[in-house]
């Protein structure tokens, strides 16, 4: 794969992709000890390409591969490399502590968590039209993007399947309800339609895209950069649904000043630990809850309730209580999980120091013995 960076000096290379003087002053450190800054920029399999004021340079992530799967080595991290000529493999020796990071809970059982990309300033949700809208999931992805830090934009893409004006607003209409506080944009990569209203929107910062396979993520991120960055696959007209045409994160520069982070489309959007995120997305609730007569309220059949209220009356819709609860559960239940496989972990590290203790004694005790 090749990265855009032939338009871009080599020494304004770091100020391409996000340096400033924020970061300067957390890297003094790793200065003071001849090391060099860089943006990691691709991630694969223990290694990572760094884009650093010399070009992109390839590095080995073996010093900073912690056990807690949200502290490995992130496409949008700021990183510390080994000097040109040091040797080779050139190293990453640490990370800058990240001012914002998208993260998910992983498809597997277990009670871990992915860290999608670091230092994100937009988080460009993308949704096609040449499906039906799941509400629900744009809800999601909206409560994760509003927990990382960043700020979500939904991206009607495709817009042109939908010729009619009238049909198409209301569409837009309908993602604006459960998106409140969120620019949502109907865009076409094929007509431009949209394009530069987006690019004036994350110009100057760090923007993930985000979706699901067939939404056009990829087709959308070779338009803002301005040429073909990434491969794009038709979708199934069945469904609606693609390949999953991106197989890592790549971080590219913009034509317009800032950077992208394109991501592959994820089957599964799990919450992790992103309560403050589902309150913004559902803050009409969060309002409401406010006025109930009890500041326990379950919001089920309590007298006073304000939230059962606007149901009745036919302010707030059912789908959107339902939805809210439905999101609470589940991360309270990963939430649950996280503080469990804590507790397990510490338990085992007690047992092993006890275990070790009791056997110091017993080498003690067989030694008086002697």
């Amino acid at each position: 794969m090749s990265f855009p960076l032939s338009s871009v000096s080599s020494s304004s290379l770091l100020d391409a992709h996000g340096w400033d003087s924020g970061w300067a002053a957390d890297f003094a450190p790793h200065a003071a000890r001849g090391l060099v800054p860089g943006r990691v920029i691709r991630v694969d399999r223990g290694q990572c390409d760094v884009a650093t004021a010399e070009g992109v340079v390839r590095a080995d992530t073996a010093f900073v591969t912690p056990h807690d799967p949200l502290r490995v080595v992130c496409t949008g991290d700021w990183a510390a490399v080994d000097p040109e000529g040091v040797g080779d493999p050139r190293y990453v020796r640490a990370c800058l502590p990240r001012r914002t990071a998208f993260a998910r809970s992983t498809s597997s059982k277990r009670s871990e968590g992915q860290i999608l990309a670091a230092n994100v300033d937009h988080a460009v949700i993308t949704v096609s039209l040449a499906v039906e809208l799941d509400l629900g999931r744009i809800e999601r992805f909206l409560a994760l993007a509003w927990e990382s830090g960043a700020q979500p934009t939904v991206v009607l893409s495709k817009a042109d399947l939908v010729p009619d004006p009238v049909g198409l607003s209301y569409l837009v209409e309908d993602v604006e309800t459960v998106a409140p506080g969120v620019q949502v944009l109907p865009l076409s990569s094929t007509t431009g339609e949209g394009l530069d209203v987006l690019a004036a929107t994350i110009a100057g910062g760090t923007t993930v895209l985000l979706g699901v396979s067939g939404a056009g993520k990829s087709t959308l991120a070779n338009a803002l950069v301005g040429e073909d960055v990434m491969d794009v696959q038709a979708a199934r007209d069945v469904d609606g649904k693609g390949r999953h045409t991106t197989t890592t994160r790549n971080l590219f520069v913009l034509p317009g000043g800032g950077v992208l982070i394109d991501t592959p489309g994820l089957r599964g959007v799990g919450l992790w630990d992103a309560e403050a995120g589902v309150g913004q997305v559902f803050s009409e609730i969060e309002e409401l809850a406010g006025d109930c007569r009890f500041h326990d309220c379950a919001h089920e059949s309590e007298p006073g309730c304000a939230v059962t209220a606007a149901i009745e009356d036919g302010s707030l819709p059912v789908r959107r209580l339902e939805s809210y609860r439905k999101l609470l559960r589940e991360n309270r239940r990963i939430v649950a999980k996280t503080d469990a496989r804590m507790r397990s972990e510490m338990l085992k590290e007690w047992k092993r120091v006890g275990a070790g203790g009791r056997a110091a004694l017993e080498f003690k005790r067989q030694g008086r013995l002697r």
